[in-house]
């Protein structure tokens, strides 16, 4: 009999050994394979890393709540956004951490319960994949916003 585990950041319930990490990987592959699934990518990525808040540092976790802010409340393309913020996270001028450090992780103030995962995109399947993680982005938007965790517009 498989067992089972729940992610402690998002919730996802995993069969055997497998976790978000591997979720993860299936979607970039999929995303590799078939390259038009790659419009999605930025949204996948961010809901990804904000389901797993611990990835970030405090500020990097700060900075991805406000893209997602720019591409769902905005509208703000990749483009525009990766224009918009060049010079913010540029290496070499960038004043703030993005990933998480052994001392510096990110975290919400409270739970946030999240209504679609990784672990929901890949049962989903890759048929699916454009139309559930533009699902999965506007949910997340939805958790983040009804637990005030969003800045404001």
């Amino acid at each position: 009999m498989a067992t089972t585990h729940i992610c402690p950041e998002c919730g996802a319930e995993h069969a055997g050994d497998l976790t978000c990490h591997d979720d993860f990987y299936q979607l970039l592959y999929w995303e590799a394979e078939d390259p038009p699934l790659g419009v999605v990518h930025h949204l996948m990525v961010l809901c990804y890393h904000l389901q797993h808040p611990s990835l970030y540092a405090p500020e990097g976790l700060a900075n991805a709540k406000g893209l997602l802010v720019d591409f769902l409340d905005r509208g703000l393309t990749p483009e525009q956004v990766r224009a918009k913020n060049s010079p913010l996270v540029d290496s070499g001028k960038r004043t703030f951490k993005i990933t998480a450090t052994a001392d510096s992780r990110g975290a919400y103030s409270q739970p946030i319960r999240w209504t679609l995962t990784a672990a929901d995109v890949v049962r989903a399947g890759k048929d699916r994949y454009v139309e559930i993680v533009n699902a999965w982005a506007q949910s997340v938007h939805a958790s983040l916003r009804a637990s005030g965790e969003l800045p404001a517009v």
